[in-house]
């Protein structure tokens, strides 16, 4: 995910999108423990979109202030 995408989208869109990551990051946590988690990159990789999408949303939040 690139963070010029994520500039181009609405608050209300980046919510939903960190939404969807918190429960992919939540899947992928409960699959590691019962030992079905395959790719391991992606828990990374999750865990770092959500955090952009965040960096934006305050972003967007001090711009507005």
């Amino acid at each position: 995910m690139d963070a010029n995408e994520l500039r181009n989208k609405t608050p209300e869109q980046l919510r939903e999108e960190l939404v969807s990551l918190k429960k992919e990051q939540f899947n992928l946590r409960f699959q590691q423990a019962t030992g079905q988690l395959e790719n391991t990159a992606r828990m990374r990789k999750v865990k770092r979109d959500a955090a952009r999408v965040l960096t934006i949303l305050n972003q967007k939040a001090a711009a507005e202030a």
